[in-house]
């Protein structure tokens, strides 16, 4: 099978007799991005069921906890803390209140807006940040090494094209 994109360009040929598909020199933007979007949640979802039996705490948790300990006054709006972990607002609502539930964030409210709510770390939050970070750094390492091995219908070979060709637009 031969995919050809939109533009006439050869994206990638299937081996029937092999069951391998490789792809061209020149690969389409929607195949890289579809390759690294993959390849980043088959990681993070391992990140999040490790983090979660090691530690008891989720990765957005966690990520939402190192955004607040690198925050002036270790605090973040509600809203600009669902911006920076990619949630909408309802979500990182939800997110604060798990957090509260675990002793590692507070609610307060803002006192120019009473309307603004903020985020704000805990001494318990900050300090599982930095109990897991190095733990979490090594497991990074560990999944990305095993990678191929551990999700061989990513196609991991390809990965390295896909970054090249998403990092050439955001460069």
């Amino acid at each position: 099978m031969t995919v050809v994109g939109a533009d006439g360009t050869l994206i990638c040929m299937h081996n029937k007799n092999s069951g391998i598909s490789q792809p061209t020199s020149q690969v389409s933007l929607s195949t890289s991005w579809f390759q690294f979007a993959s390849a980043v949640s088959a990681i993070d979802a391992a990140l999040g069921k490790w983090l979660t039996a090691t530690y008891g705490i989720g990765l957005t948790e966690y990520r939402a906890a190192l955004q607040l300990c690198g925050a002036s006054n270790n605090e973040l709006r509600i809203t600009e803390l669902a911006q920076k972990v990619g949630l909408n607002l309802s979500s990182a609502t939800r997110l604060v209140e798990r957090m509260e539930r675990k002793g590692l964030a507070f609610r307060d409210t803002c006192p120019d807006d009473k309307r603004g709510v903020y985020a704000v770390i805990t001494d318990k939050g900050r300090e599982v940040s930095r109990e897991i970070q190095e733990p979490f750094e090594t497991k990074i390492r560990e999944l990305l090494s095993l990678a191929s091995k551990d999700y061989p219908q990513l196609n991991f070979s390809w990965l390295n094209q896909a970054f090249n060709g998403v990092r050439k637009l955001v460069s």
